[in-house]
């Protein structure tokens, strides 16, 4: 990688997602955000004026009533970025496509499709669908399990890079002076049979200038960080403390050496929520405002998504968190048994676990632009994470930080001054992956050259 500075992402949220239960009501924001691709475009062109790295959509594939605002009514992520990439230049293009209810073909084509539409700025999160409603949309009785599901997110992957690389990157000379538009030799098949998918390709669509999609994770468990130290640029995550960060940067990059890959060669990019204002003293005020703001009710509600969105409203607030055995194993598994412990470690009611749930969402970076600032560099310097992700709903928050915070961390270095290329690859200052195709037939022509016999 180039020189260490800090990566910037923009998770785009429209009318405002988990915890976000009155973002929706400010003036600011359009009631129909979410489905509104001038108001997305107007965001992506306000971070890019920004110098931002990248946009983020996030998405999932099943809803219930009590599913937050911007899940309810939201426009799909491949169709979104490709709208905002004629309306951009330089910022990445990230959206959240599922490895357990999608074809890599297919998933492929759409990807390298937006990466040629952008010119080489499309990003690909890849999860492995935690919501166990998601099979009844699909025709499935029942969730892939745990298992399974990340088995099945590694072949996936695989399989999609696979795929991008069936056209080497001189495929086609488009000679009209010879009349050669095509040459044959570079177009290579896939035949790929493996345990959940069979692929014979090859894909339809050539490389773009960043070689390939870059590739994003996000997930916790052993399983989700396991497959991100496999396959993933970058790591989408949450941390509550520095030291968290620091712990989830070490594990992943230890995983990903132990597997031959270069540690530092993974991004570490959490969410942030900062909080800004005048002073720190209002600054807290304004956090005690919006955390005010929250509902207990939704609260309760939202804690059943890691549970299969099981029904909490049901038992007693003022007893015992309830047993509710192997509930969240086909869902969000790692989230639904960290909640389990600590209901069981503290002893805690229902109410108290809803409570903190609440609480939790207290971001670490509340103050004045300067504190933001330097809490913001001291995690950064500290190595607990190598790009932050910003929640944008309300436009003019958004530009308080990029016009308050950034200027005072580029004036430190923390913060590169311009886009130091066009692709998304070249900004996060990532290497392009190189055609297999190409690597082995130049591997074989150096053979050939050296097994020729020396002239007497």
């Amino acid at each position: 990688m180039t020189s260490r500075t800090l990566k910037l992402g923009a998770v785009l949220l429209g009318v405002g997602g988990p915890g976000q239960h009155n973002t929706w009501l400010s003036p600011e924001i359009p009631g129909d955000a979410s489905v509104d691709i001038r108001w997305y475009i107007a965001r992506a062109q306000q971070a890019e004026a920004a110098g931002f790295d990248l946009v983020f959509i996030v998405d999932s594939q099943f809803i219930t009533p009590d599913s937050p605002n911007h899940y309810l009514n939201r426009l799909e992520p491949l169709t979104l970025l490709s709208a905002i990439a004629v309306h951009t230049a330089n910022i990445g293009l990230v959206g959240t496509l599922t490895t357990s209810y999608n074809d890599p073909f297919n998933l492929a084509r759409r990807l390298a499709s937006l990466d040629l539409i952008s010119g080489g700025r499309a990003g690909w999160n890849v999860v492995a669908t935690g919501d166990g409603g998601t099979a009844g949309n699909y025709g499935r009785k029942e969730h892939y399990d745990y298992a399974e599901r990340y088995g099945r997110a590694l072949e996936h992957v695989r399989v999609a890079q696979g795929l991008w690389n069936s056209y080497e990157d001189d495929a086609f000379p488009r000679d009209k002076e010879r009349g050669v538009f095509f040459d044959r030799s570079r177009q290579h098949p896939l035949d790929h049979v493996g345990e959940h998918f069979q692929v014979v390709g090859p894909l339809n669509i050539q490389r773009s200038p960043q070689g390939q999609p870059v590739i994003f994770q996000a997930g916790d468990s052993g399983e989700g960080r396991d497959l991100g130290a496999a396959v993933a640029d970058a790591i989408f995550t949450h941390a509550q403390t520095l030291e968290e960060g620091q712990a989830f940067a070490r594990d992943i990059r230890a995983r990903a050496a132990a597997l031959g890959r270069d540690p530092e060669q993974i991004i570490i990019f959490p969410g942030i929520s900062p909080i800004l204002a005048d002073t720190d003293e209002q600054a807290r005020e304004k956090e005690q405002q919006i955390l005010g703001a929250k509902s207990f009710d939704r609260a309760l509600a939202e804690l059943g998504r890691p549970f299969g969105w099981h029904d909490f409203s049901q038992y007693d607030l003022d007893a015992p968190f309830p047993e509710v055995g192997d509930l969240g194993d086909r869902s969000f598994k790692t989230h639904a048994n960290r909640i389990k412990k600590l209901a069981r470690d503290n002893g805690f009611t229902l109410r108290q676990v809803v409570q903190h749930q609440l609480d939790a969402r207290r971001s670490p970076f509340v103050g004045s632009p300067l504190t933001v600032a330097n809490e913001i560099e001291r995690w950064f310097r500290a190595g607990a994470f190598d790009g932050i992700n910003l929640t944008v709903t309300v436009p003019s928050e958004f530009a308080r930080f990029t016009d308050e915070v950034l200027p005072i961390l580029r004036e430190r270095g923390v913060v590169r001054d311009a886009y130091a290329a066009t692709t998304l690859r070249g900004n996060l200052g990532l290497p392009i992956p190189e055609n297999t195709h190409t690597v082995a037939r130049r591997a074989e022509e150096q053979a050939g050259r050296l097994e020729l016999p020396v002239a007497a």
